[in-house]
Formats: C-alpha cells, sequence, structure tokens
C-alpha cells in the first residue's frame, strides 16, 4: 500500500511548543505526529475519514494523509480488527477506533484469540503492533451500547496492553507511545471528559507509558482512579480539603500492566485508599487493586480498601445515569467511612 504525500501546507501543527488543548484535539494532534513519523501508521474505522469521526478525534487526517491511510470502514467490528491484524502481519501500524465502546464486542473474538496472541503463538516472529482506541463510559446521556466501561474484559487478557488518558497532555503522548509500542494496545479514552482544557507540552519529554502517576499529594488517605473518573477524584480532593483532610490522588494510566508501587508507597503513608471506577466492582480492575493493597500493605493499613464504582448491573437509561455514576458525593462518602474505621 502507497503511503500518499502529506501537504505539509494545511497540517494544523502546533504553533507552539505550550499549548491549551482539550483532551479530543491533543489526541488529533498526537495521532498526526505519529503519522507524520511513519508512513506505515494508518486509520481505520467507521466515519473517521470524511467526517473525522463521531468526536471529531480524526477531524483533517484523511484530507491531510489521503484515502489510502485514513480508511473509512463498513460498520463490521471484527472486519475492521481482522484486517488490522494482516495489515500488521505485514509491517504496518494500524490504528483502530472503535466508535463507541459498546460495539467492540463484535470484535472481541479476533482481539483475545489473534491479537492478543499472534506473537506468543508465533515465539516473537509475528508481532501485533496494533492500537484500538476505545471512547468509553458513560455521562453523555447517549442510547444503550454507546456508555460501557468494558476495559476489565481485555486488561484480564494476557497478550493486551491497556491504557486510559485522563487529561490532554496524556492524550497527546500516549496516543504516540501506544502507536510505538510492538505489543497491541487497548487505548480507552473518556468520552465525556473530550473537551475539558488542559496545558500540552508538545516538546517535553513523556515519562512511560506504562506507568500510574501521582497528581496530587496527601496525608490521610489515597484515591486511585483512571480515566474519567481522575477529575472527578481531584474535585473530590478540593472539596476533602475545604474540610481539613488531605488527600492524595493516583491515576493509573496503565490498566494492564498495572504500576502499582507508587500506590503501594501511598498507602503505606496515608493507611487508607479508596478506588474509584465507573466500571461494576465484581472482578474488575478495582477489585485487583484491592486485593493487591491488601496483600501488600497490610500491616499499613488502617481501615479496609474501598471501592466506589458503577453498579453490577446494565448501564441504566440515561436519563438515570447520574444515579448509576460514582460522582463527589460517593466519593467523599467512602472517604469519611474509611476515616472513621
Amino acid at each position: 500500500m502507497a503511503a500518499p504525500t502529506m501537504d505539509r501546507s494545511t497540517a494544523a501543527a502546533p504553533a507552539t511548543p505550550v499549548q491549551t488543548l482539550t483532551i479530543s484535539k491533543a489526541l488529533n494532534l498526537g495521532l498526526r505526529a505519529a503519522m507524520e513519523a511513519n508512513p506505515k501508521v494508518i486509520m481505520m474505522g467507521e466515519d473517521i475519514g470524511k467526517l473525522g469521526g463521531v468526536f471529531r478525534i480524526t477531524d483533517g487526517l484523511q484530507k491531510d494523509f489521503g484515502e489510502q491511510r485514513v480508511l473509512d470502514t463498513p460498520l463490521a467490528e471484527s472486519g475492521i480488527i481482522g484486517t488490522a491484524v494482516g495489515l500488521a502481519i505485514r509491517g504496518y501500524r494500524p490504528v483502530c477506533e472503535i466508535q463507541f465502546d459498546g460495539f467492540i464486542f463484535p470484535g472481541f473474538d479476533q482481539i483475545v484469540s489473534q491479537v492478543a496472541k499472534l506473537h506468543y503463538r508465533t515465539q516473537g516472529r509475528i508481532k501485533m503492533p496494533i492500537v484500538i482506541r476505545v471512547p468509553f463510559g458513560g455521562g453523555i446521556g447517549a442510547v444503550e451500547h454507546h456508555s460501557e466501561s468494558p476495559e476489565s474484559y481485555f486488561a484480564h487478557t494476557a497478550g493486551l496492553k491497556v491504557v486510559s488518558c485522563s487529561n490532554p497532555s496524556d492524550a497527546y503522548w500516549m496516543i504516540q507511545q501506544a502507536i510505538d509500542c510492538d505489543d497491541p494496545v487497548l487505548f480507552f479514552e473518556p468520552k465525556r471528559r473530550y473537551y475539558e482544557k488542559g496545558e500540552v507540552d508538545t516538546t517535553a519529554k513523556p515519562g512511560p507509558l506504562f506507568e500510574s502517576r501521582v497528581l496530587r499529594s496527601g496525608t490521610d488517605a489515597t484515591l486511585v482512579a483512571y480515566g474519567p473518573m481522575v477529575r472527578t477524584s481531584l474535585d473530590a480532593a478540593n472539596a476533602a480539603a475545604e474540610d481539613g483532610t488531605s488527600l492524595e490522588v493516583i491515576d493509573l494510566r496503565s490498566l494492564s500492566p498495572l504500576d502499582l508501587e507508587p500506590v503501594f508507597e501511598s498507602v503505606r503513608r496515608t493507611g487508607r485508599l479508596v478506588v474509584v471506577s465507573e466500571a461494576p466492582s465484581e472482578s474488575s480492575i478495582a477489585s485487583e487493586i484491592a486485593a493487591k493493597v491488601q496483600q501488600e500493605c497490610f500491616y499499613s493499613l488502617q481501615a479496609p480498601v474501598l471501592r466506589v464504582t458503577g453498579f453490577d448491573t446494565p448501564y441504566p437509561p440515561s436519563k438515570l445515569e447520574e444515579e448509576f455514576l460514582p460522582d463527589l458525593d460517593r466519593v467523599l462518602h467512602a472517604v469519611d467511612r474509611s476515616l472513621a474505621w
């Protein structure tokens, strides 16, 4: 497949090193940078070309890089992933967009049976440098199958890497790092945070992709979150500070592998942990974190590890989603329970 030459006169290149961007724009610029750096990077997905995607994450990319590198696909997730497998075998780096989280399940077989296993099955002879972008989570008032949190399925699957950004800077850098990775990466994007803004330094040296990060230091309890719940946790920490409670907030960023050393270090100081996630709590990433922290920090804990999550039910109709999603009050209530133990 020949890669068309990009018309750089129309490229929306960053004008200054530090910009205030939304998560959606940061992802767009990160994808653009990856395509400029490597002609083997190809975008695939439903309506990602001329339309620029439902959330406009790929806006302008087909115009600048051509229809051979930014492909509008049929409505067939299994076909999208299966085609990406073939392209990866031939040396390309496909980036697949799953339009909404709930649409990923028709492609589930390809992901867990082929994408996750080919490198191991061939004893390293075949690499699968595939990125699967998934807008996930609720909070946008959408209909059924548009507000799921399916990340635990993939974190449980050996052979896959799973990450989630929570701010524009991470969105810009993590998508490029995921594309550079020779392993398949599920890249979960918090869709209800797409239009939140933050500073992005396009000349900075990013930290490792599969690493958690302390966003706010604290002494009384630790909050651990990822994706859309990071903002909720930071808001809870700000509210708690007004009452004299100091909360440490950690953004996991990587869900598989989990980087829990910063969490262990934090819990050994604070003695308390609250894990926050939109996904149901049963057999979840939040469950795994609770188990690992109890195993590694048992003698430091002053209260049981608590989880604030979505409920163990199918995602509700949009008019009820605010009752389902963890919010500031539910997080602060868990913190109060932990401190009162």
